[in-house]
């Protein structure tokens, strides 16, 4: 066959290397202004040149933002599929999510969306058969659907929820009651919360706070001086009782809750991410004061209830994995603690008071357990979960045996079940409908040794029938750190990379809380580089099992996870073809000095001692970005709203890689705008975002989706 006297194989040759050019046209990136900045940590000097950037107010930065954001979308924008992966994705979406409904008198609430909605809708029912009725639609409030709630907390009496929204996706946060009968918005409104719960007692409810920040602070300034105060009903925020504040330990957060019965209320103090004291006060107790029942910020303790006066509380204090035992407020002394359900070799992960009985979720090789136990800690029954997957958690109140819980897994959509304690018997309560068949994906569990020997487990998924021949496009995923554990989950998003003969990875490294305190602790601090040894190692295993190729395999991570990659594209460019870190902290010697980074030092340690200085320089990935190196196609994602990890350790990292990079990879960055973390980014922004991670990944890899 030919076409206008060419033959066909002659036609596809050059089709290819039309695509290969295509794929390697040179950006021309935005100028950035280097500065002369030099900081001297113990005796090493080290270049700061776009400091600058830091300073997210300036009009500077604003252009550059700008103009980052003109050149990546305009590579994005020659992406041939990337519209129909647009519209797949918006496709794929489009399908009715349940949250687990929970209790509060004869009330059940919920979380709805119909599949198009940016935000998930709040809805009431009396009884659990009732007609449902919205009760807060966040879709409302905004019309670009960026305001979304935060927390929901209802009063004891079932007669009122206060609320708490976010703007932007930022981390601050602003409270609002309304009255669930009527639906009436009451005139109570509280600003500059943040990092906090609502918990009622009687006629109002405590919450946390910091004080206004200066004007242009309010997205990087640091977050200190936390305060918890009481808000009665019907009152001015002035008028609020300061409950506790230490002025003597500015960069300590403080947390209030209550149990059921409002009869202790349970002050927790922190200073990082892990470990916290533990205050509680007794409100039939004379003097009605806090008293100190667990001391240190060595252990991480939850109080669950308490039964007859004593506390039951799950911690981690003397049981790496965790155990639950029953303090007396009167003796809380460690000797004097009656352990209830002790550690064992899977890591207790949740407790639930239900029916009388005492419910379990525990992670065994990163998938969940559970189990049935009487009040004193015997195990009656474990319950057989619907696969290996993750559950999300009891609903239930401890003197009605019908319980709610949601499971998921990498092929099992979240489903909600109606469990009953009794009969330890669930039954389907609502199940997700959407286009895709969950017996047409394959899902293993491999486990492979890191560099210092190691066993590491990770998980591996793909659709059925591929052909596993070194040459998928594969993404490997990882967190790694302040003890979060990564768990089988449903994405829709990932569809679209296993409808297309593609491999997802989720690697379950050190940092994490898989296998508990140690595991955490092992890649902590100065054992931080177990952490990327790990999630190279990952990518090796799936290389040399021949899974994918260097020129076929994505890496991705948030957060702490942005990090991840980062530290792993600059430690082993060559070994990876498209690096995603989103949102990252990616300036190791700075991060404490912006929002709440103090807080992450227990992870991390800070450049301010010479001997984190050293650790951290060492593999800072704003600081090992070499001059002439072909680093992997990148594309860094940030947002303009994010008050978590500040998007200037996006910028630096994008100034300072664009600056040494050499190769045809782009190097790009995404900076989302009204948006933050993560946490409430509008369905319409998650789509987008997404759409241009998996063009961007495939068009990098040469790979053309079937759509």
């Amino acid at each position: 066959m030919k076409i206008k006297g060419i033959k066909l194989p002659v036609l596809l040759l050059l089709a290819f290397l039309m695509w290969q050019c295509k794929s390697e046209i040179r950006l021309e990136y935005p100028e950035t202004r280097i500065d002369e900045v030099v900081d001297n940590y113990f005796g090493v000097e080290v270049a700061d040149p776009f400091r600058w950037l830091e300073d997210d107010n300036s009009e500077e930065t604003k252009a550059w933002v700008k103009a980052q954001n003109a050149v990546t979308f305009g590579y994005l924008e020659q992406i041939p599929f990337r519209q129909k992966i647009n519209e797949r994705l918006s496709e794929l979406w489009n399908y009715e999510r349940y949250t687990t409904p929970w209790r509060k008198g004869n009330y059940y609430f919920y979380y709805r969306n119909d599949g198009t909605q940016n935000q998930s809708v709040l809805y009431v029912r009396e009884g659990i058969d009732g007609k449902p009725r919205v009760l807060l639609d966040p879709n409302k409030m905004s019309a670009e659907g960026v305001i979304s709630i935060s927390r929901v907390s209802v009063s004891s009496d079932a007669k009122y929820l206060a609320y708490s929204i976010s703007k932007g996706g930022s981390d601050w946060n602003e409270i609002f009651v309304m009255e669930i009968a009527s639906g009436k918005l009451l005139d109570d409104h509280i600003r500059w919360v943040k990092f906090s719960g609502i918990s009622w007692e009687g006629n109002g409810f405590y919450y946390s706070r910091y004080d206004e920040p200066a004007p242009g602070e309010e997205l990087s300034g640091t977050n200190e001086f936390h305060k918890v105060y009481y808000h009665k009903l019907g009152t001015s925020q002035e008028e609020d009782k300061l409950i506790h504040y230490n002025p003597n330990h500015p960069r300590r957060n403080y947390g209030v809750s209550t149990t059921d019965d409002e009869r202790f209320v349970i002050l927790s103090e922190s200073q990082s991410t892990m470990g916290n004291t533990l205050y509680v006060r007794d409100n039939k107790r004379p003097g009605n004061n806090f008293i100190k029942i667990i001391e240190g910020f060595d252990s991480s303790n939850r109080v669950i209830d308490h039964i007859d006066g004593k506390l039951l509380v799950m911690t981690n204090h003397s049981a790496p994995r965790y155990r639950l035992v029953l303090i007396d407020p009167e003796r809380p002394a460690v000797a004097n603690w009656k352990e209830i359900i002790p550690e064992n070799e899977q890591v207790l992960r949740n407790i639930s008071l239900i029916g009388g009985k005492i419910l379990s979720t525990y992670l065994q090789d990163a998938h969940s357990k559970a189990y049935i136990h009487d009040l004193s800690g015997r195990i009656e029954a474990q319950i057989e979960l619907p696969a290996l997957g993750s559950l999300g958690g009891f609903s239930g109140d401890k003197d009605n045996n019908i319980a709610f819980f949601s499971f998921t897994s990498f092929n099992f959509p979240a489903t909600i079940y109606r469990f009953d304690v009794n009969t330890n018997t669930y039954e389907t309560y609502f199940v997700p409908e959407l286009d895709f068949n969950p017996a047409d994906y394959e899902i293993k569990q491999v486990f492979y040794n890191s560099k210092d020997g190691t066993r590491v487990p990770m998980f591996i998924v793909y659709k059925k029938g591929i052909e596993l021949n070194g040459k998928n496009p594969t993404l490997l995923y990882g967190y790694g750190g302040f003890n979060a554990s990564r768990t089988p989950r449903f994405s829709v998003s990932r569809l679209i990379l296993l409808e297309n003969g593609g491999i997802y990875a989720l690697a379950n490294i050190r940092g994490g809380g898989e296998y508990g305190r140690e595991w955490h602790d092992a890649g902590r601090q100065l054992n931080r580089q177990n952490v990327f040894d790990d999630f190279i190692a990952a990518a090796e295993y799936l290389i040399d099992n021949n899974y994918t190729n260097p020129e076929r395999l994505a890496i991705q991570g948030g957060s702490n996870g942005g990090l991840l990659v980062g530290a792993a594209m600059t430690q082993r460019p060559e070994l990876f073809k498209v690096a995603f870190p989103a949102v990252g902290v990616l300036d190791m010697l700075r991060y404490h000095l912006f929002t709440i980074g103090w807080a992450w030092a227990d992870d991390y340690g800070t450049s301010e001692e010479e001997v984190h200085f050293h650790n951290l320089y060492s593999y800072s990935p704003l600081h090992n970005l070499k001059q002439g190196v072909n680093y992997p196609a990148t594309l860094i994602t940030t947002a303009d709203h994010d008050d978590r990890v500040v998007p200037a350790h996006s910028f630096k990292f994008a100034a300072e890689l664009q600056r040494r990079h050499e190769g045809n990879n782009p190097v790009l960055i995404r900076i989302d705008m009204d948006a933050g973390h993560g946490a409430g980014k509008p369905m319409s922004k998650i789509i987008d975002e997404h759409t241009d991670i998996w063009s961007f990944m495939f068009y990098n890899m040469g790979v053309s989706p079937k759509y």
